[in-house]
């Protein structure tokens, strides 16, 4: 299994871009533990804290997909990079000014939050040129991506702690920060992210959202998010009565390595036949294994369940970038991965919120049946969605040709696209 992503990492380019765009998501994937830090350390409350972190993730659902759309018009260099130094310099504003005027404080973060560049989604629209347009190996590194996402996720953590207990909450806000800018710096100045172009593109005010497809996989993973949200703050109640932070920190550090696990297995091997069924196969399972959940058993069962329902988190969201990329309108690839990001953050946004109530009405078990409910929902949104999602506006073979245009339920939909595999390098 590793061995395949090592081979995939000697490609020229691949181990930079992936490195320098987890760097350059420094900043994304620790702003809430790092602002909760800083505003206490500034003498803040929980809630003002809270209620930054909220805005900050509202800001950056709104940047996203716009700075996405962006990119596919005027290119990655030209868009990301000013993006994140603007961003950081949010941040920066942030830890120079302080809590003392509230006004000051949202603003600082509503910045950092909209500029943040959408690296991730421009990297996934890099992978079919810098691999050679060969359909197993993008989706290999679909994968890669995925279990690269979990590795950020825990040690983003535990570089704010370091950086806090080294010098200051403050120090650490800027930090990061300014290693996200460079991690993008990385990105921009490659020569993949420099010749890269989107294809082009018919004009339309919905952009990449004009695909019906595009919108019911979104839609599902609003779910997902959803389901991953409630499980944080049921797994914070649960962990109350049975031991207290460090029967937290172990389903949480198990949830991450199931998913490790599954994807590492994931991009192990070629998967035949079409991505929107194994994605609804994928979802399936993962549904199927949150619900196991309600039991709150003791700490070590608990444990092994979380463990279990992150085995496929990683498999189904390495599908779902697949099936973004048959579904995209032409020339919106960036801005459709980038609604994924979107829809995936605000769906862990409610769950979070959805959650804190059920475990107040219901118990613990109550806030782990909205993780098992989530997942159903989203399961339930790609059945019914099936034959739309079959039907991709113009599938493409990785490897080059177009193999045709299928008619039917997705009206208007052009096909896949950005710098899209049959072009590596595709000139305005």
């Amino acid at each position: 299994m590793a061995a395949g992503y090592m081979e995939l990492l000697r490609t020229r380019h691949a181990a930079r871009l992936l490195v320098g765009t987890l760097v350059g998501r420094l900043p994304n994937g620790i702003a809430s533990i790092a602002l909760v830090m800083f505003v206490r350390a500034e003498g803040g409350s929980y809630s003002l804290a809270g209620a930054l972190a909220a805005a900050y993730g509202v800001a950056n659902a709104v940047g996203q997909p716009l700075l996405g759309r962006a990119v596919d018009l005027y290119g990655q260099p030209r868009v990301q990079l000013p993006a994140a130094v603007v961003s950081a310099l949010g941040m920066v504003w942030l830890a120079s000014a302080g809590i003392g005027s509230a006004a000051v404080a949202y603003a600082a973060v509503v910045v950092a939050g909209l500029f943040t560049p959408p690296l991730e989604g421009g990297l996934r629209a890099l992978w079919p040129s810098v691999l050679g347009g060969k359909e197993g190996r993008v989706h290999a590194a679909y994968a890669m991506d995925a279990v690269a996402q979990e590795v950020m996720f825990t040690v983003g953590p535990l570089l704010v702690t370091v950086f806090v207990s080294l010098w200051s909450p403050a120090v650490a806000l800027v930090a990061l920060n300014v290693l996200g800018v460079l991690g993008a710096l990385s990105v921009v100045v490659s020569e993949p992210s420099r010749a890269w172009r989107s294809e082009p593109r018919e004009a339309h005010w919905l952009g990449a959202l004009r695909s019906r497809g595009l919108l019911a996989l979104l839609g599902a993973f609003f779910f997902v998010g959803t389901a991953l949200g409630s499980i944080t703050v049921a797994a914070v109640a649960y962990s109350d009565e049975h031991g207290g932070a460090a029967v937290y920190g172990w389903m949480m550090a198990a949830l991450g390595l199931g998913a490790l696990v599954g994807g590492v297995t994931y991009g192990a091997r070629q998967w035949a036949g079409a991505p929107e069924r194994r994605l609804q196969l994928l979802v399936a399972l993962l549904a199927v294994c949150y619900l196991p959940l309600m039991l709150t058993v003791g700490p070590v069962g608990m444990t092994a369940l979380s463990a279990l329902a992150g085995v496929f988190l990683a498999p189904a969201i390495a599908c779902a970038f697949i099936v973004v990329d048959r579904h995209a309108p032409v020339g919106t690839v960036t801005e459709a991965f980038s609604w994924l990001v979107t829809f995936f953050g605000v769906g862990a946004a409610m769950g979070t919120a959805a959650a804190g109530p059920a475990v107040e009405l219901g118990g613990i078990t109550a806030g782990f049946a909205v993780a098992g409910g989530a997942g159903v929902a989203a399961l339930l949104v790609l059945t019914l969605t099936q034959r739309v999602l079959a039907s991709p506006g113009r599938v493409r073979a990785v490897a080059g040709s177009v193999e045709g245009v299928v008619g039917g339920v997705v009206e208007g939909v052009e096909g896949v696209s950005a710098g899209g595999p049959s072009e590596p390098f595709v000139k305005n």
